[in-house]
């Protein structure tokens, strides 16, 4: 901190990074910090994590120096029942981690004023912590423009009677009265809408409302993406909106000094390097929730059975893959993602379409099937299939979330996606190499996205 001491007062020096505990959200925040520092090298950003998370990030991270780790303690004695429990989580962290974020604040003034709280949109308290202390804040979501206006703009569903609704009977139903978002299905709003995700909506809408008292808004989206939606989100909130995205490691994904693998992972790349392009189906359900047994059941037969190569993510049991399955593919707990879907052999993505996941596929040009699970995943599966033209639901209809894909229908749709020869798979690429070239456009020297970077920093330095 001695750095900060040396900069006169006026100047922007210290950021305090406060993520929501949660590999979505801690991931993107980083990326956002090293962006930062790669712009103005002087800043020096105090990354607050949750003890839990440090334990798990803090040694895989490659950072600059000056972005430094504090923690503050959990906020329940095991943040991982969070996908058993997802709403006592929630209720946990806009509860317990307050008083604990003070404290570190109260050290932090110590050695360097703030100049900037950087937190997760969905940590309301952060922004009335900083406007206590005379600190600007900047509220960063996670998540698509589009999700966030959908709940910004709550009270219109209602109003037209989408809320309260039940998906078996008006899940078809279109909601077209968003101001800057496409029509959409009732069906293809957030989760948090319907059935127990209900629990956690208050927070949710808590979190969107209290934007409007922070100082800046950042979006981890590319503008370009989401254009009318961002241009009324501009002319609707009260400060100013970043566009900021793709924060995903793109800065990092020309390395291949840096395509290391762990002593337990099978080295993932070396058999990459040795499939024909655009033959591999990257495989990959999240970190947090997933699919029920027998529904994993189903998807792994359909895979298996289609003669697809693939390469598969898994966190869980491995044992369903041991029956025939690895002829064709590899199984691992872990890859470096972006480096796997940036690489040629790889010609389409099953995802569960969290956020982060979709950018990277985005930035590599790749098509998606979308299997998508919970929260945001609903509408970013149809922004994927219905709105960019890049990928196709592997579910009949979110509407019909219980009801069983089954591995014959994942074969034939493996297969057919997977043909990079029909006129269909065609025309999905030659969009999604479109979307790949505006999305390292925006990321380039005097592109849109760094050039809201700059502005932002440029806007805080002042403040």
């Amino acid at each position: 901190m001695d750095q900060c001491k040396k900069e006169s007062a006026g100047r922007f020096c210290h950021a305090v990074a406060l993520p929501f505990p949660g590999r979505g959200h801690i991931n993107p925040m980083m990326n956002l910090c090293i962006l930062l520092v790669s712009r103005k090298p002087d800043i020096v950003i105090t990354f607050v994590l949750t003890e839990e998370w440090l334990g798990l990030v803090g040694s895989s991270v490659k950072k600059p120096e000056n972005i430094r780790f504090e923690t503050v303690p959990n906020v329940i004695p095991s943040e991982f029942v969070r996908a058993r429990d997802f709403p006592a989580f929630l209720e946990a962290v806009s509860t317990k981690m307050e008083a604990p974020f003070e404290k570190v604040l109260d050290r932090l003034h110590l050695e360097a004023p703030m100049t900037v709280i950087i937190a997760d949109t969905f940590l309301t308290w952060a922004v009335d912590v900083g406007n206590r202390r005379n600190i600007p804040v900047a509220s960063f979501w996670t998540m698509s423009a589009s999700v966030f206006s959908v709940f910004h703009h709550f009270e219109l569903l209602e109003r037209n009677g989408h809320f309260p609704v039940e998906l078996s009977e008006r899940g078809e139903e279109l909601v077209d009265y968003i101001p800057g978002l496409p029509s959409t299905r009732v069906a293809d709003l957030p989760t948090i809408f319907f059935g127990i995700g209900r629990r956690t909506l208050p927070r949710a809408l808590e979190s969107v409302s209290g934007v409007a008292k922070a100082q800046y808004f950042i979006l981890s989206s590319v503008y370009e993406l989401e254009v009318k939606v961002i241009d009324t989100l501009n002319s609707e909130l009260p400060i100013p909106v970043y566009p900021i995205g793709p924060t995903i490691p793109y800065f990092d994904v020309e390395d291949i000094t840096s395509r290391t693998t762990s002593l337990h992972v099978p080295n993932y790349f070396e058999w990459l390097d040795s499939q024909p392009i655009g033959s591999v189906l990257y495989v990959s359900l999240g970190s947090f929730l997933s699919v029920s047994s027998v529904q994993m059941d189903e998807i792994v037969a359909g895979v298996r059975n289609s003669g697809v190569r693939y390469l598969w993510v898994t966190r869980g049991d491995t044992s369903r893959f041991n029956d025939g399955c690895l002829n064709m593919g590899i199984v691992v707990p872990w890859c470096d993602q972006l480096k796997v879907l940036s690489h040629s052999s790889i010609g389409g993505f099953w995802t569960h379409c969290g956020w982060n996941s979709i950018l990277e596929a985005l930035y590599a040009g790749v098509p998606m099937l979308t299997f998508s699970i919970t929260m945001d995943q609903n509408p970013n599966s149809k922004l994927i299939v219905e709105d960019l033209k890049i990928g196709w639901r592997v579910k009949r209809s979110e509407a019909e979330s219980e009801s069983l894909v089954t591995r014959n229908e994942i074969l034939e749709l493996v297969k057919r996606f997977m043909d990079l020869d029909s006129d269909e798979r065609k025309q999905m690429s030659k969009r999604a190499g479109e979307l790949k070239e505006i999305c390292r456009e925006a990321v380039a020297e005097g592109g849109p996205s760094i050039t809201n970077l700059d502005a932002l920093l440029k806007d805080i330095s002042l403040a």
